[in-house]
């Protein structure tokens, strides 16, 4: 009874060792099917979708009078969003166009007295010169007739009393002259009247500039009442209701573009053969068994500890090595339908081929 009792065991031991062998066997497959298949790939689990997020704020303060979306609307860009009660701003602009209406009235004031005085000062002067050239001319009759009497007067012809008429006469000529002259020297500064006229009209000119442009700054603020959706996306963040005191710069929605990427932060040893335009896959959490693809838009030009606030100082002597991570921008290619709508903060798993040759992007400057 040993001998069968033997050969059991001996065929027990033979199918446990062949059992092994096979484990063996189909590990090692296992480990060579995953090596084949994934050579020439490299992946990671610390990426996530991103999408261009604008924060909308006031530019003027006031109180809101209306809100025409609700959280998570669609709009287009150019879509009013809110609007700020304008009756102050509306005082502000007919205050601006009554200041612009009067400097315009003071320019043309000014701009027709210059008008008047350019034509006053060629006629000035020539006036001036011919009642010059009569007073000359009266002053040399009163001289030569006061001369004459004189004559009479040494041989006792006349009295002196005409005597002293004809020369007082005389002498009030000659003062007719100086002051003739004095007219004329007054008439031949019409081009400094002229200047003087020309800056105030350049004065006017100026202030009516001045004018106009607070007209277009209240006008400008007025327009700001009305808050337009500045590109397309999807209101999210919404933190204004009517009847709200907004102030400039405060947020009160944020707008969520429909063009997501993924910023994949990849180990600096997995950048060794990744170039932009190399073939990409996603595995996103909120779609499981849906693989979406695309391609490395751009790597980053420093790695992500860089450009946190503090940066590391490897300079000091308790410098310890660890592998840096560095963002990868990943783009869709086609871009996710309606049905998988992502949104930014979505974990991903992305898995580029950086075997295969990259697809020809559009050039950028630089190498």
């Amino acid at each position: 009874m040993a001998e069968p009792t033997q050969s059991v065991n001996d065929r027990k031991k033979r199918r446990s060792r062949a059992g092994t062998l096979v484990a063996i066997i189909v590990v090692a497959l296992g480990v060579v099917a995953w090596w084949w298949l994934g050579r020439g790939r490299v992946s990671t689990d610390n990426a996530f979708i991103q999408a261009d997020i604008v924060q909308l704020s006031p530019r003027i303060n006031g109180t809101v009078a209306e809100v025409l979306v609700d959280e998570n609307d669609w709009v287009d860009a150019g879509q009013p969003l809110v609007r700020l009660d304008p009756v102050d701003y509306d005082v502000q602009v007919d205050q601006a166009r009554a200041a612009v209406a009067t400097a315009r009235a003071q320019l043309e004031t000014a701009a027709a007295d210059l008008d008047l005085t350019r034509e006053q000062s060629e006629a000035g002067v020539l006036q001036a010169e011919a009642v010059l050239r009569a007073a000359q001319s009266e002053a040399s009759r009163a001289a030569k007739d006061a001369q004459r009497y004189r004559d009479l007067l040494a041989k006792d012809e006349i009295a002196r009393q005409q005597v002293d008429q004809i020369e007082t006469m005389a002498q009030s000529a000659r003062e007719q002259v100086e002051q003739a002259r004095a007219g004329l020297r007054q008439a031949r500064t019409a081009p400094q009247q002229v200047a003087a006229r020309q800056a105030q009209v350049n004065a006017a000119q100026a202030r009516l500039e001045q004018a106009e442009a607070i007209l277009r700054q209240a006008e400008l603020e007025r327009s700001y009442c009305e808050i337009r959706a500045p590109r397309a996306g999807r209101v999210t963040r919404k933190n204004v209701l009517a009847g709200q005191q907004v102030a400039v710069g405060k947020p009160m929605l944020a707008l969520v573009s429909n063009e997501p990427w993924v910023i994949a932060n990849f180990k600096e040893t997995q950048l060794t053969d990744m170039r932009p335009g190399q073939a990409a896959s996603f595995e996103i959490d909120a779609y499981p068994d849906y693989e979406f693809h695309g391609y490395v838009e751009s790597i980053q030009a420093g790695t992500g500890s860089i450009f946190s606030l503090l940066p590391p100082e490897n300079a000091t002597g308790n410098y310890v090595k660890v592998v840096q991570r560095v963002p990868v921008k990943l783009m869709f290619d086609p871009e996710p339908d309606e049905a998988h709508r992502l949104v930014p903060g979505m974990s991903v798993v992305p898995t580029v081929d950086v075997a295969r040759a990259p697809r020809e992007l559009p050039r950028q400057s630089g190498p």
